[in-house]
Parts: structure tokens; sequence; C-alpha cells
């Protein structure tokens, strides 16, 4: 490789930095503007238009022409401006090369000595692609009074190399002389003072103190940089080389690329983790936006180098899911890539997606990334090893404290163990919090296969099952009460441990998948996998394996299931067995399991209309929390006994109770219990008549619950809603509502009755009739037999004359059963109908109420 003499590169990016700047001052941007649009950093912007950027990437001009609106002819002309004339065709032959790809140990040139600032051979790689900030951060590092040496730590096919003399580069840019050595598993002292001296050229090394002194030929030497690149392959021939060239020659930066990291060996070094690029986030992201991503913006142009078509937009959400399979790993990616010249991007997926360890270099000689991973893994000790096949039994994000409980017995210290891992780059920290730790996708494929291999996964799959049962466990008490909303993102966190754990158990250790699945149905329902969660239950209770473990296990499995089964109208087959789990839970003395039982009891009896003993369990629910001195339980029985005194036709006494639960969530800090109480407020001042207090409560409590989850009252107080529009003359409010609901399962009841208010104000008789038949009919058996009541009442106004006399008597029999009162808007309903044939006032009031 020839040096670059005959070109200043601090000249060569004047035009490209007038013509940058020029086009932000035409559309009125600020420099924080255009970078914000570009997604490149502030810093990176003024390098630009301050000409200190020499060859700006590729990707950088596409990004900059494309949040400058520029198009056609203009784009053309901005995109040249940044083209140096003067580098010559070699560029863009090196540029098709991996940049993975090592430069030679020594890279000796005839450099006469007094060319201090002659920019000496640097390996030319491909643009550095999603690396700005990255380049940005390291400059700064570099600085005069910052780090001598920064050591660039990362597993295999990171980008280390890359991001090294991506920055090399860089400085050269600023006048830095920049060159780079690679070190080898045979390399001594000796050859790397050779090589460093050859790159520098100079015949010795020691001849490096004179060059690089405080001044030479009147003018003070510009700083220099020394890219030492896999110094992990002779670590103390590199340390003893850097100790050397850090006590003589001080004007001397250094870079090194390591596997492992450095600042143990070597004092003062500055240890910098090389994270896998950026992955489009989980929610959907445009065609510009995830070009833009850095993940899927280098698999792009690594595939413009094997495929004459670009990239189309339809096939950005294919490449997304591949690079997050890959994890923004760059080594997979190039790879994945380069294979795109024979397979289609969804031949890709389906080949590689799940098979990341078995992607390979095109080139018979190339290396497998099965290949690169097992490096990284050879650097371990023996029990740091075995801690990481262990690790490859969770799924999602874990804890320090999760990983202690799963590696108990298996290492001692395990804070070191994953400092060692967190170092060598295969495990990740992502994000606050304690659950912050996972395994990149290709190394928990690689040690999933060492676990099995070595005939631990069995019960290396049994200890996690326990660690996530204990850990649900503990998490699921918190899920009522000020802590609800932080226990339930945990769960979220881990589910797919508790997926995980559930499927192993429920083949292998039946009674612990019963302990665990029983744990969670609170959550289940929060986060509307209700039917899942009462399958894998019914499942479970109904396996003879399980059927003779612990009592109060069983009992709340069933308290569980019969809460889930409520949810989507199915508790009347559960009423039963959780009657017998309720004696269960009381002769163990079990509080907050008895409180639970009759909570969920006292539900699917006023489902079904049976109001005396829905009464009677919230009665004694009441008691015990009274006596056991738990404020939050007696707000949640007051907030339930607050639907007796509507079905008695008291919405005052219904008010007065309702506010008093909502004090008492206040004082006990549960934000969804007290949203839970102000949605019952909005339902009283609606069936009262106050439609705007009913609106004004149902909007603020429906955000709060939309907040937390928690879909089935979510329907419920969007119903409100939905009705007190329909109600008061707000048509386009209430179908606003109905969208929304639209988009919540099991909404097709509470939709039906808003949509027959709806056509009731516009006079539409029939349509009417049949949204309220349908909401009957859907409604029956599920959270409250009074909305089944509200719909009849809707029926019989609406109806012809035969389906109302149907409506009166279905009507007669729910108040019945469930010893009903007709609320004076409902008298005012029925009241149309006095004068026709039927009598049908006389009728309701045959039945007694």
């Amino acid at each position: 490789m020839s040096p670059v003499a005959d070109h200043d590169p601090r000249n060569a990016g004047a035009g490209f930095a007038a013509t940058l700047r020029a086009s932000r001052l035409e559309r009125g941007l600020t420099q924080d503007e255009l970078a914000a649009r570009s997604g490149l950093g502030v810093r990176t912007l003024r390098e630009l238009e301050r000409g200190r950027v020499a060859r700006p990437q590729r990707n950088t001009l596409a990004l900059l022409a494309d949040a400058l609106d520029l198009t056609g002819s203009a784009r053309e002309a901005f995109l040249n401006s940044a083209t140096n004339r003067n580098l010559g065709p070699r560029h863009d032959s090196v540029a098709r090369r991996s940049r993975h790809v090592e430069s030679p140990v020594v890279a000796p040139l005839p450099v006469p000595s007094h060319a201090a600032r002659t920019a000496l051979p640097l390996p030319t790689m491909p643009p550095l692609v999603g690396r700005d900030a990255d380049i940005a951060e390291l400059l700064g590092l570099l600085g005069p009074s910052a780090a001598e040496v920064i050591a660039l730590i990362g597993m295999a096919g990171v980008g280390k190399t890359g991001l090294a003399h991506a920055v090399a580069h860089r400085t050269v840019a600023r006048g830095w002389t920049a060159v780079s050595v690679t070190v080898t598993n045979i390399s001594q002292p000796t050859d790397i003072f050779s090589a460093v001296a050859a790159v520098f050229g100079v015949a010795r090394a020691e001849e490096l103190i004179e060059r690089f002194g405080d001044h030479q030929h009147g003018e003070r030497t510009p700083a220099a940089l020394l890219v030492l690149d896999g110094v992990d392959h002779s670590p103390r021939a590199a340390a003893e080389a850097i100790a050397w060239l850090r006590a003589r020659v001080p004007a001397l930066r250094v870079l090194v690329t390591s596997r492992r990291p450095l600042a143990g060996d070597l004092p003062g070094v500055v240890d910098w983790q090389v994270h896998p690029l950026e992955v489009p986030a989980g929610r959907r992201l445009g065609p510009a936006e995830l070009r833009r991503v850095p993940a899927v913006a280098l698999f792009v142009e690594r595939l413009r180098a094997v495929r004459r078509e670009p990239v189309r937009d339809d096939e950005l959400a294919t490449i997304a899911e591949l690079v997050r399979r890959f994890d923004g790993l760059p080594l997979a990616i190039e790879l994945a890539a380069a294979r795109g010249r024979v397979l289609e991007l969804g031949e890709l997926l389906a080949r590689y997606g799940n098979r990341v360890l078995d992607l390979a270099a095109t080139d018979p000689a190339g290396r497998r990334l099965r290949d690169a991973v097992a490096d990284s893994y050879a650097l371990l000790a023996e029990h740091e090893q075995a801690a990481l096949r262990r690790l490859s039994t969770f799924r999602g994000k874990w804890s320090v404290e999760l990983a202690e409980a799963l590696l108990d017995g298996v290492v001692d210290d395990v804070e070191a163990v994953l400092d060692r891992l967190v170092g060598l780059g295969l495990v990740s920290v992502r994000g606050p919090g304690d659950l912050r730790f996972r395994l990149l996708d290709v190394v928990f494929d690689f040690a999933a296969e060492r676990c099995a291999d070595a005939g631990e996964l069995r019960p290396a799959r049994l200890r996690h099952a326990e660690v996530v049962t204990r850990a649900a466990v503990r998490i699921s008490a918190e899920l009522t009460g000020p802590g609800s909303a932080a226990a339930v993102l945990r769960l979220d966190y881990l589910n797919t441990d508790i997926r995980t754990a559930l499927r192993y158990a429920s083949v292998r250790e039946p009674e612990l998948a019963l302990r665990l699945a029983g744990a969670i149905p609170r959550w289940c329902r929060l986060r509307g996998r209700d039917v899942e969660g009462f399958h894998l239950l019914r499942r479970l209770l109904d396996d003879r394996r399980a059927a003779g473990c612990d009592p109060v296990t069983r009992a709340w499995a069933q308290v569980g299931a019969a809460m889930l089964a409520t949810a989507h109208g199915r508790g009347v087959g559960e009423l039963c067995a959780t009657e017998a789990a309720l004696a269960v839970l009381a002769a163990r003395g079990d509080v907050t399991g008895e409180l639970t039982a009759r909570a969920v009891l006292a539900g699917i009896w006023q489902a079904l209309g049976g109001s005396d003993e829905a009464r009677g369990h919230n009665e004694a629910a009441l008691s015990l929390a009274i006596r056991s001195g738990r404020a939050r339980e007696i707000a949640v029985v007051q907030n339930n006994l607050a639907w007796h005194d509507v079905l008695a036709g008291d919405l005052a006494a219904a008010g007065r109770r309702l506010e008093g639960a909502g004090r008492r969530a206040l004082e006990a800090g549960d934000i969804r219990l007290r949203a839970l109480t102000e949605a019952n407020l909005a339902e009283i001042a609606r069936l009262d008549g106050r439609f705007d207090e009913a609106i004004a409560l149902a909007r603020r409590a429906a955000t709060a619950i939309a907040e937390v989850g928690d879909p089935t009252h979510r329907i419920r107080v969007l119903g409100t809603l939905g009705q007190a529009f329909a109600e008061s003359g707000q048509a386009g409010e209430a179908s606003a509502v109905l969208s929304e609901l639209a988009a919540v399962p099991g909404s097709a009841g509470m939709a039906a009755l808003v949509n027959g208010y709806l056509a009731l104000a516009r006079g539409a008789r029939a349509a009417a009739a049949a949204a309220f038949e349908s909401a009957a009919n859907l409604l029956a058996g599920r959270d409250d037999v009074r909305d089944v009541l509200e719909a009849l009442v809707g029926l019989a106004v609406s109806a012809e004359p035969a389906g109302r006399e149907r409506a009166l008597s279905d009507l007669a029999g729910v108040r019945e059963r469930a010893r009903i009162r007709l609320l004076p808007r409902e008298h005012r309903l029925l009241d149309r109908l006095v004068g026709t044939d039927e009598d049908p006032l006389g009728a309701l009031t045959r039945r007694p109420t």
C-alpha cells in the first residue's frame, strides 16, 4: 500500500463542507435540527461543516441527503461534492473487502524520518456503517489530556478492527500520523517493536523518541496514533511493548483491539466495550426510519455489493427481522448479506433465522460464525464455561440475583464470572434496572449446544424452572398495592422465561408447573391472556401426576383458573371446585387466599344473578379484611358491595360507598384500584343520567386503566364512556369509542350495547333491537347480570311486538332471579310502551322485586 504523500486530507472536505452548510441554511435548519433529522451526532455534523472529515462515509452522505430532502440532480450534485477525486480508483476496489480481514503484522514503507506530516499506511476498509457516535466518542477520548491507551473490547465479529481503523483514518484527517500493526499468537515484544518502527518509517523503535519529541523543525509535532489489532493473541508481548512506548513516546496514543479486557494487565488503560449495532425496536417503523437503523443500513450496504437490484421498501421488514435475529452483530450481518447473491431475503430468514451459528463466509477458507464465538468461549476458565452453559437456559433478560440462584453450586463468585462474561462481550448489558443482562443470540445458541453436549441440559432446565417459579411467586405477591405496576413490568420482562419454565415443567415436573401457573393468573388477566392461562391451569389441575401435590397449591391454582374463566364468561364451570378451594384456604388460615377466593366467587355469582350468594361472599370478605387490618382489601370489598346497592336501586348509597373505597385506595397507594373506583363512579353517574360527569370520570379512569393494562376493566369503562356519549346525543364521540373497543378482545357485548343506544337515538328501531338482542346474548353469564337487564330493557323498547314480548318475559325473569330493582331511567324508557296492547309495566310489576 502506498502512502498518500501528494494530498492534504484536511483540504479534501472543504468543498463538501461549504455545500453542506449552504444546503442546511437554505432549508432554515440549525445544526441540532439537521443532526436530529439525519440521526447523526451534532459533533459529527460540526466536523463535517468544518471540513475536518476528508471522505465522509457513503451512508453518512445518504442520511444527510435524505434529511435535506434532496432528490434528482440536486442530490447527485450534493453527493459528488464529497467525492475525493485525488485518491484515485484504488479505494473503490479495496472497499469491497471485508472489514474483518486482518492487516499484515508489518507494513514496512521507506518513508524518510523527516516526513512527520505524511499520512502513513492504514488498511482501507469498506464504509463503516452505524458507528458515527462511537467514532466521535473515541476521538474525544484520544484528546491531548485524555487516555493514552484505549482498548476496544468485544467478542469476535463485533467490529472492533473496523472501528479502530475508522478512528485512525479520522485522526489522519485531523493532521495526525496513524499506523496499524496486527499482533499474532507468535508475536514477541521485539517483533512488535520492529513492526511499529517499520510502519512509522524509522529503522529502530528508539528513533521514535526523537521523531515524536516535544519539538521538531521548530514546531510542535502533531499527535500520533498506533493501532495494535488483536493484542489478546499475545497479551504479554503487547503489554510490554505498550508500556515501553508509553514511557518513552508520550505524544503517541495507542488504540488496541482485544477480545478480553486489558485494564487489569495495563494500569491506566481505558477498556471501551464495542457493542453490536442497533437493531430496529419493537415499534413499527416506516421505510425511511428502517433504512437509518444502523444494523439495517449495514445489511443494505453490504447487499449492494453482491446484488444489482436496490433494496425495495417491501423487503425492509424481512431485513429488520434478520438483523434482529443476528442481534446486530456485524460479522453475522455481513456473512448473511454475502449470501444474497444466490438467496432471496425470505430464504435467508428461513435458512438462518434460527441457525445463526451456521453462517459462514462464501469463500472456502472463510471462517464460520460458530468459530468466532468459539474463540471467545475458549478464553474462559472451565468454571466460567460451565456458568455460561447454565446461563443459556435464560431466554430473556435476567438479574444478578437470578444468576446467583441459577449458578448456586456451580460457581462461588457469580459477580466475578459475570464481569468476565460481560468483559468478553458474551453477555450483553442493556437498559436500566436489575433485569438488564442477556446472552447474545449467537452466544445463547452456542452455549446451549455445549450444555447439551456436556449432558447438563436436563438438570439445568429443571434448575431454571425452579428459579423462575420462586421469582414469579415472589413478584406476583406484589401485583396488588402500590407496587403493582412495577410487578407487572417485571413479569413482562420474565415472560419468555416463564413460558420456557412452564413448557419444561408441564412435561417433567407437573407439580412445579402447577405452582408457577397458580402464581400468575392476575398477571395473565391484566395482560389479556385469560383464555391461554385458564386452559393451562385446567390442564395441570386435571393432570393425575399433580393430584397429590400440596392442597394449598392446588387451591390457589383453582382460584386462579376461576378468575381467568370469569374474565371470558366461563366462571360458572369453576364454581363448585372454587367453593372447595375456598374451604381449603380458610382451613389453612391463608387470609390472602381466602379474600381472593371470595372475590372471585362473588364475581361468578354476580354474573349468574345470584345476588344473595355474591353479597354473602363480599360481606364475609369485608369482615375478614377488617379483622386482619387490610385497608386495601377493605376498599376492594366496598367497591364490590357498591354493586349490590345498584341492584337494590340505591345509586346514592353506591356512590358514597365508592367514594370511601376510592379514598382508601389512595391511602394504600393503589393507582389501579383508584382508577376502578372512578370507573364505577362514572357508571353510577351514567345510570343516574348525569352524562357530563360520567364522561369526565370515565375518560380519566380509562387513561389510568390503559396504562396498567387490565383489558377486562378497560372494556367496562369504555362501555360506560361510549354509552354516555350515545345517550347524550354525541354520536361522533361514541363512534370513536367503538373503534377503541374493537381493538380489545372480548368487547363485543359492550360494543353492542353502545350501538343499541346509538341506533335508538337516531330512531332506527330495527337496528337498535338487533344490537340490544346481540348484547343480551353476548353479556349473559359474564361480569354483571345488570348489563343483561339493561340490554333487555333496550330490546323491549325497540323491538317489534313479538320480540318485545319475549324481551319483557326475559326481563321479568332476570329481575326475579337477581332481585334487581329498575332504576328511574329504565322506568322512563319503558314508559314509552304504555298504551300498547301488552301493558308491559303491569307484566313487570306482577313479578316480585
